[in-house]
């Protein structure tokens, strides 16, 4: 999850861009018995259930250490998706004038192959199988506020469900189903006061599920968008949701379950680099991008590569 900021960055410098802005929903450190923490798919962690190192997560699963590495972040034994990643978009409410659709369609259309997505294939599971660079948008879907225009986890959970119930999106165990609401539409449990995103998964009509929801920045700009006075594609909340997505995707590939990769602190991958976005240049409008997918410039944020001692990186390797 991309937890959100509380410094504006409206009057944007180039080195601000470089540093992480505070964040709500701080991890609070180890307690004194040295319990480990967990993610909970929102950006922050729980402690771990049962001994200190024990697997947890919402996918937790039994007792056991993990595996350490030297690179700051740690295998807990839950799973890791392989082969090519489906990103299937569900457009929650009203996008009909928004030019958000093209800008987040390339992006989907575009990371894989990347770079920046290669940082992912320095996660693997036990068996050492690596995460690949392939990602592919087979397809969307658009929901009109079936479920009004406040909702809660659970609704993103029947928005996904309702999307392949209904046959409008498959049921795909390499897939990942993505909610994004628009600018009218809150998440009730935090959006804009405590994350800008999560991911977590759920059994779907028999099927172990991963999906996400990401807000319309545009919605609370000060809180989930680093730029605000302007952005590469001219749209601040479409822009400002593609750092989002970007996190998610990479957290959901490398840790579906909430299982397999996280810290002590309980901060996933991308987690461990939000609001870091590395080497920046201006584009034509006058905002700042750090890279070029598809033809098209997005400030994304930096992931963390799981080598050379681990650090927040924008390509791998």
């Amino acid at each position: 999850m991309k937890t959100i900021r509380f410094t504006a960055l409206s009057a944007i410098v180039i080195s601000l861009l470089m540093i992480a802005a505070a964040e709500a929903g701080v991890i609070r450190p180890q307690d004194k018995s040295g319990q480990d923490y967990v993610p909970t798919g929102k950006g922050w962690g729980v402690p771990a259930v049962g001994n200190p190192g024990q697997k947890g997560g919402k996918g937790g699963g039994g007792g056991g250490g993990p595996k350490t590495t030297s690179n700051g972040i740690n295998y807990h034994g839950g799973p890791v998706m392989l082969g090519t990643t489906n990103v299937y978009y569900i457009w929650y409410g009203d996008w009909s004038t928004n030019n958000a659709v093209p800008i987040l369609t390339n992006l989907a259309q575009s990371l894989g192959g990347s770079p920046y997505y290669n940082i992912n294939t320095s996660y693997y599971d036990g068996g050492n199988n690596k995460v690949s660079n392939s990602v592919a948008a087979p397809s969307s879907t658009v929901d009109s506020y079936s479920r009004g225009t406040a909702l809660g986890d659970t609704d993103i959970q029947g928005i996904v469900t309702d999307a392949i119930s209904s046959g409008s999106l498959p049921k795909d165990s390499n897939g990942v189903y993505v909610v994004l609401t628009s600018q009218d539409v809150n998440e009730t449990s935090g959006f804009c006061t405590q994350y800008c995103g999560w991911h977590t998964h759920a059994s779907i009509l028999g099927k172990d599920t991963k999906f996400a929801f990401v807000g319309d920045a545009a919605r609370c700009p000060s809180a989930c968008s680093a730029q605000t006075a302007s952005s590469p594609n001219d749209n601040i909340g479409a822009d400002a949701m593609a750092s989002v997505i970007a996190h998610e995707t990479a957290e959901m590939v490398t840790d579906p379950d909430l299982n397999a990769w996280y810290d002590r602190r309980g901060y996933e991958n991308a987690d461990k680099c939000a609001w870091k976005f590395g080497t920046t240049y201006k584009t034509a409008n006058g905002s700042y991008a750090n890279m070029n997918l598809g033809g098209m410039d997005y400030l994304i944020q930096q992931n963390w590569e799981n080598a050379n001692g681990g650090n927040c990186v924008l390509s791998y390797p």
